[in-house]
Formats: C-alpha cells, sequence, structure tokens
C-alpha cells in the first residue's frame, strides 16, 4: 500500500532539486555568459521620435548563442536579435566550449531526472530496498561534479576567435579582455552550490521520512502522513 509521506525537509529537498535543476537549465540555454565591450551607437541607430539618441549597447554572447543588435530596424524600437550562432554542434566558437556543453549538458540531464524523481517521493520511498533519496543525492553529487567540470573548463575558451570579437585582442584563455561575466554564468556557479547542498540534504531527507514519528503513524493505518 501506498503511503504518502510528506516531512518539512523532504518538500523542501524536493523543492531545491527542481529549483537547482530549472536554473542550471535556463543558464545552459542564455546567451548572457559573457558580455562584450561597449560598441558606439552609429546615427542609424538615433531615436527619430526624440531627437534624443540610445545608449551605447553591449552585446553578449553565450556557450552556443549571441544576443546582437541590428541596425536600420525600422518596425520598432526593440532592435535585440538573439539566437543560437551554432547551428550544429561542431560550429560552438571553442572546442573548450564544447566539453563545456557535454559537461553542462550531463549534469543537466542528471538534475532533471532527479527533479522528477523527487515528486514522487512522497510516495515512493524506496526501490528494490535502496532508498530513493539517498540514490538521487548520490546523483546529484555525481551532476555537481559534472558542473564543475564544465565551468572550470569555460574560461580556457576565452581566447576563441569568437571571444576576440566581443571582448577585444585582449581577451584570452581566462582573461576576459574588455567583457565582463553575465548572469547566466554566475547562476550556473549558484546552481552548482545548490546541487552539493541538495546532495548533503537528501540525508536529512531520508532521515524525516523513515523517522519513529512516521512509522507510529503508518502503523496507526494513515495512508497521508504529513509531519511539518
Amino acid at each position: 500500500m501506498c503511503h504518502v509521506i510528506v516531512t518539512c525537509r523532504s518538500m523542501l529537498w524536493t523543492l531545491l532539486s527542481i529549483l537547482v535543476a530549472f536554473a542550471e537549465l535556463v543558464a545552459f540555454m542564455s546567451a548572457d555568459w559573457l558580455i562584450g565591450k561597449a560598441k558606439p551607437v552609429s546615427s542609424e541607430d538615433t531615436d527619430n521620435r526624440t531627437g534624443g539618441s540610445q545608449e551605447p549597447y553591449r552585446p553578449t554572447l553565450g556557450i552556443y548563442g549571441r544576443c546582437t543588435r541590428i541596425s536600420h530596424m525600422q518596425v520598432s524600437r526593440r532592435d535585440t536579435l538573439c539566437g543560437p550562432y551554432a547551428e550544429n554542434f561542431s560550429e560552438i566558437a571553442s572546442g573548450f566550449w564544447q566539453a563545456t556543453a557535454i559537461f553542462l549538458a550531463v549534469g543537466i540531464m542528471i538534475l532533471c531526472a532527479v527533479a522528477f524523481v523527487s515528486v514522487f517521493t512522497m510516495c515512493v520511498q524506496s526501490v528494490m530496498k535502496k532508498s530513493i533519496f539517498n540514490v538521487c543525492g548520490l546523483l546529484q553529487g555525481i551532476a555537481g561534479l559534472f558542473l564543475i567540470l564544465g565551468l572550470m573548463v569555460y574560461p580556457a575558451g576565452w581566447g576563441c576567435q569568437k571571444a576576440i570579437s566581443y571582448c577585444g585582442h585582449y581577451a584570452s584563455a581566462y582573461k576576459l579582455g574588455d567583457c565582463s561575466l553575465g548572469w547566466a554564468f554566475y547562476t550556473a556557479i549558484g546552481g552548482t552550490v545548490l546541487t552539493f547542498i541538495c546532495a548533503v540534504f537528501s540525508a536529512q531527507a531520508e532521515i524525516a521520512t523513515s523517522s519513529d514519528k512516521v512509522q507510529e503513524e503508518i502503523e496507526e493505518g494513515k495512508n497521508l502522513i504529513c509531519l511539518l
């Protein structure tokens, strides 16, 4: 018989697992990993309605995508175009970024799988006498290692020609040049830290769902057990 067990610690672990997977996925897909050097606004970019000129803009570059401004837009002032610059894996600007994409993709797939499974831990706490919480915690630790590898390799690609076109000729491996780091890079770092926190916290979720209070309520015949 299925017993639905909800505790404060198990619910918090589930929510964090979903949040981490979502944050890493959004960061990976974003083009805001590098913020390029400011480019001057040409006379064509002048705001015709107000007579004033727009502020210099800074294009952004991601692992496989980019955002840049298109000149001579007549219909709308929102003239920033975002999309992938690489149509396939081999067109990613640097071999280091290709490695980053692989490491992050593997880590994110593991995190997404754990996030999916975590929703069902309220009803199923073990499979083949193995605690789902412990297995998921181990997988989150492995995913965190893949994410760390990806983030460590990524700066080595700053010397590629694509990055130099955004960051200037002073850009090289592990040197930003005229660029700055965007929110996606910091989100990926924060998500990696939270991944290890989730891995450690999974043990607390296991303890909470197998506590004496939970066992007492199971023996009393309750199917829905909620301990906050």
